[in-house]
């Protein structure tokens, strides 16, 4: 699956899942905290394939699913550009430390799996919008 195909499909279901919430009355904050992990699990089992298996993408005691995406991924379908022969397909724009470039055969991808950044609550709250797809919109190159 492309970048671009999963970024899409998931704002899809981002947005569905954030009308519903809305249209039972949740705010701003209610919104945040159902988007904890351990809820979403428990009630949003096809949100993610990672809860059927009671695995989380990050390592961390109190993750937050608002933001799976990470607004600092910058992503290319085509490639961004070609280092050393290998081509690079994603970057962090903020250069996180806790995040490395991983290379994969001729590809470069971000791997920000030991990053945590967008996945606390106070950054989501930071960061919150309705709509998932505004604060995201910069990751597409």
């Amino acid at each position: 699956m492309s970048y671009s195909s999963w970024f899409n499909e998931h704002a899809k279901k981002h947005k569905l899942l954030v009308k519903k919430l809305v249209a039972d009355g949740l705010h701003k904050e209610e919104i945040i905290e159902y988007f904890d992990f351990e809820n979403m699990k428990e009630k949003e089992l096809d949100f993610c394939p990672l809860y059927a298996k009671n695995k989380k993408c990050h390592d961390m005691e109190s993750l937050n699913c608002y933001l799976c995406a990470c607004p600092n991924f910058r992503f290319n379908d085509n490639g961004i550009k070609t280092i050393e022969d290998k081509t690079q397909y994603s970057y962090c724009s903020i250069n996180s430390k806790d995040g490395r470039q991983g290379v994969y055969g001729e590809k470069i991808h971000q791997d920000c799996s030991k990053c945590h950044i967008p996945h606390t609550k106070e950054y989501v709250t930071k960061h919150f919008d309705l709509h998932w797809h505004k604060i995201m919109s910069k990751c597409a190159l």
